[in-house]
């Protein structure tokens, strides 16, 4: 068997040339080019994985958000959807500044002693902290421990005397205390809201790619008022082990419609393109700098009846700390997820039965998350 450094060493062979690959491409990604401004980050040669082989790097599609050819990028989408189900998104509207300042605001928060932290537990809404092993993701490769990594849940704010905040989604965020970190609401705030908007554009890129009108996502009882979370992700650098069971984030698709992604410039999220295949064949996405990583979610599979699919993917951590911020984009909870007039035929009949967004919700978050009795409140 070969020694253990020196397939270390192969690994980082592998990731420099994938990075002087890539930078020698103009970024061409399947026919579609990224624009200049946008660049991979980090120095890919210098980090280490603890993959047996050397590491399979992902080529995915760039969905430019700013292309008048709305053609071209329905196109693009659809060949990403029906390849892997992940995408980059550049030229969205968010400026690099203002996400750099989002991440900045992050590390801030997970930098708080964990009994602070713990203070800002989440709630029975799905707002606030979660600690590192409070989420199991892959409940058959993860027998003994939940994910190595620690988040923050950030909701549509509704009022505590609105009749709507009844339901289970929706509610009052559970905030650091304004003094601590000053502004540091707004930001959130603000991020929530520009990603929203950059959810609802890809959505109707992707309702174009299913031969359904544009604004099909738009309606009141999808997007109008959706249940979108923007889940802050701090992973501290616990070296990842897949053959005990040790994750970053275990393996297992989203929930929702969409989820964009940003993320540093350390090297960990990986893709199954095809969750049914024996061996699984995983892929690191390299991260890219200013764009959104963006893949498809459980509903958007049952609304589609599998022509588009969600994607198993995983993070595995190297050792170094990683950031990442995660937008999940859901519809509303009363909409009723079912199968496409555009993805059914006598000889395609529907493969799920129409479900409520929040039933769907309640019973996923239900199977990943640790009980709330299992903290001490008391002790926080």
């Amino acid at each position: 068997m070969q020694p253990r450094k020196h397939i270390s060493c192969k690994i980082r062979t592998e990731l420099r040339s994938l990075a002087l690959s890539l930078a020698s491409s103009s970024l061409l990604f399947s026919g579609s080019v990224c624009p200049e401004a946008y660049s991979f980050l980090g120095e890919m040669e210098n980090q280490s994985v603890n993959d047996i082989e050397a590491p399979k790097m992902s080529v995915l599609n760039c969905i430019d958000l700013s292309n008048p050819d709305i053609h071209q990028s329905v196109s693009l989408l659809k060949q990403a959807c029906l390849d892997s189900g992940f995408f980059y998104v550049v030229n969205h509207g968010m400026s690099e500044e203002f996400m750099d300042k989002v991440f900045a605001e992050s590390r801030r928060l997970f930098g708080l002693p964990l009994n602070e932290k713990m203070k800002l537990l989440r709630n029975e809404k799905h707002r606030g902290y979660t600690p590192v092993l409070d989420e199991i993701l892959d409940s058959e490769n993860q027998t003994h421990v939940g994910d190595y990594k620690e988040g923050y849940y950030i909701g549509v704010e509704v009022a505590e005397d609105d009749p709507e905040a009844e339901k289970p989604f929706y509610g009052q965020n559970v905030w650091p205390a304004p003094g601590l970190f000053p502004g540091w609401r707004v930001t959130m705030e603000k991020f929530h809201q520009e990603a929203l908007e950059i959810g609802r554009a890809v959505a109707r890129i992707i309702a174009l790619a299913l031969d359904l009108e544009a604004d099909f996502f738009d309606k009141p009882e999808m997007l109008g008022k959706p249940i979108a979370t923007l889940r802050l992700l701090h992973y501290e650098g616990q070296l990842s082990d897949p053959s005990k069971g040790i994750y970053g984030a275990g393996a297992h698709s989203d929930f929702g419609l969409i989820t964009l992604l940003a993320t540093d410039d350390v090297l960990g999220l990986q893709i199954c393109k095809d969750k049914d295949a024996k061996p699984q064949i995983w892929e690191y996405v390299p991260p890219l700098k200013g764009a959104f990583v963006v893949n498809l979610g459980d509903m958007l599979e049952r609304w589609s009846n599998c022509v588009f699919k969600s994607t198993l993917h995983r993070v595995l951590v190297n050792g170094q700390e990683r950031y990442s911020i995660a937008y999940f984009v859901e519809p509303c909870h009363d909409c009723l997820v079912e199968c496409l007039p555009t993805c059914k035929s006598e000889n395609n009949p529907p493969k799920f039965p129409p479900i409520l967004c929040q039933t769907y919700l309640c019973q996923r978050y239900k199977d990943t998350h640790a009980d709330l009795s299992r903290y001490n409140k008391t002790e926080a």
